[in-house]
């Protein structure tokens, strides 16, 4: 499904090949490694996870793209590579339950933080599964020490689950019942869709 997706604040586009060699240079920040739990790669191995996660049909990303740098007019199949501020995923791994989705969200760019774009996105995101995919619980693994994003999940409703002694890392799901459900599709409609 190649679509993207407007809202306020942010456009979320699917991330492109020519997105890589931005995505590459965040994940040699060990602070970004850390707070994703990623190892760091190379760039022909970035190419290949890129391969990977758009032939994966159990995993949708999209390139978070900050509005107020995109130069020029927005058009769809543009990569925008000057105003690609993070991504946010959806992974659909769960054998038990089809309509469970992992979410996560990185703003990778720290002049788009603080700004409502990661919110924005995580809706944006919920939204989209919500209405393409029936997902019906969202979830979320944050280590215990990123205060941002545990406060971001909170704030948008999710509840501890559980939390791993191991990993040093909080679990929060989010249940999406009639009001949510609604609230998401009322999101959903009123985005600007370009295809």
């Amino acid at each position: 499904m190649s679509v993207s997706l407007e809202g306020k604040k942010v456009t979320l586009v699917p991330y492109m090949r020519e997105h890589v060699p931005k995505y590459h240079e965040w994940m040699q920040d060990p602070a970004l490694l850390q707070a994703t739990g990623s190892e760091p790669l190379t760039l022909d191995q970035e190419y290949d996870m890129h391969l990977s996660w758009i032939h994966d049909s159990n995993k949708h990303t999209f390139i978070v793209l900050d509005k107020q740098l995109i130069i020029g007019e927005f058009f769809h199949g543009d990569p925008h590579v000057e105003a690609m501020a993070g991504d946010v995923n959806i992974y659909m791994n769960d054998l038990d339950d089809s309509q469970l989705a992992e979410i996560e969200i990185m703003i990778a760019e720290s002049k788009s933080r603080g700004k409502g774009i990661g919110e924005e996105s995580v809706l944006m995101m919920m939204a989209f599964a919500v209405k393409n995919f029936e997902i019906h619980t969202f979830r979320v693994k944050i280590g215990e020490s990123n205060m941002a994003s545990l406060n971001l999940f909170r704030k948008l409703g999710f509840e501890d689950a559980s939390y791993s002694e191991i990993f040093k890392e909080v679990t929060l799901e989010l249940s999406v019942k009639k009001p949510k459900a609604e609230e998401l599709q009322c999101l959903y409609g009123n985005l600007i869709m370009h295809s």
